[in-house]
């Protein structure tokens, strides 16, 4: 059985690297059209996904949307995947020639508010879009720039991916490592990348209004941020066409107490409305098999 699990990780890594080499020796032009293409085959083959998207889609939307606008939202969402693992996978070799050049960020002043006290920047987004390019892009204009990420079970893909987001000059954190080291990197005033839009038990996390509903949210970025100081800004990477578009949305704020709890439930919620906002925006961009709704609370929710 190990060996089996050996082998099989083997071919995963092997095929997983002549991917790469495929993506990064044929024109962008070209691997964007076959990014699109595996992302239409995806829609086309995995049936599960399709119906766990569609019943995400009626859990945020409820009526609002037809069968038809629900079809499409799913099948453009599988498209964009493709299209933006396509240019992720091409980020170590040509970001600076090719992709940094179609980059438009919206709202930079926003950052640069938080980033210049020196605080530290607690960067809040969710899978949608090119999540993986902000962090790329910002690292490319000389931001300090952390991601923080669990290691992936094979440790030759996990050093693919890590040192794909290397490339450019941001820092990998491994979810592993100390909260210390997080907190150190704040105080040195790095902007932190924070994905919050999983319902994960392997963390922190608080019931928060999303598209209407209760939903586990990860707090441990709000605990960070209110301990060291750092701001809180939303913001997202959106394709447009054939360019990106980076919008970030002004610095959330509370007025604090005296009640740690309260302060990171209402840190919490405001970032989740933001991000709710966007993808509201742009629903196809959204990755709508994400069941935000799984774990359903068992005690009183905070207001």
């Amino acid at each position: 059985m190990r060996r089996f699990k050996k082998i099989k990780n083997s071919a995963v890594y092997y095929f997983i690297g002549g991917i790469v080499f495929f993506f990064n020796f044929i024109p962008r032009s070209t691997a964007i059209f076959v990014g699109a293409m595996l992302g239409f085959w995806g829609y086309q083959i995995f049936r599960k996904d399709r119906y766990k998207a569609d019943r995400h889609l009626r859990a945020a939307y409820g009526n609002a949307l037809s069968q038809n606008e629900r079809d499409r939202i799913i099948r453009q969402m599988f498209i964009n995947f493709g299209k933006n693992a396509a240019d992720v996978i091409r980020f170590r070799k040509y970001y600076r020639s090719e992709i940094m050049p179609l980059v438009a960020v919206e709202g930079l002043e926003h950052f640069d508010a938080v980033y210049n006290r020196g605080k530290g920047v607690i960067a809040v987004t969710g899978h949608i879009g090119n999540f993986e390019l902000i962090a790329a892009h910002m690292a490319a204009l000389e931001y300090k720039v952390a991601v923080i990420g669990r290691e992936i079970y094979d440790k030759r893909l996990n050093s693919l991916l890590v040192s794909n987001r290397e490339a450019l000059g941001a820092l990998n954190v491994d979810t592993k490592e100390s909260v210390k080291k997080v907190v150190r990197l704040l105080k040195e005033g790095y902007a932190l990348g924070a994905l919050i839009d999983t319902d994960s038990i392997r963390v922190r996390t608080m019931f928060v209004p999303f598209f209407g509903r209760l939903s586990n949210t990860p707090v441990g970025q709000s605990l960070l941020g209110l301990k060291t100081g750092a701001g809180f800004v939303p913001l997202a990477c959106l394709r447009i066409g054939k360019r990106y578009k980076i919008i970030i949305k002004p610095e959330i704020m509370i007025e604090r107490t005296d009640n740690l709890e309260k302060d990171m439930y209402n840190i919490t919620r405001l970032c989740t409305e933001a991000l709710e906002s966007i993808i509201d925006e742009y629903r196809e961009q959204w990755i709508w098999l994400h069941n935000r709704w799984q774990t359903r609370p068992t005690e009183p929710i905070m207001e």
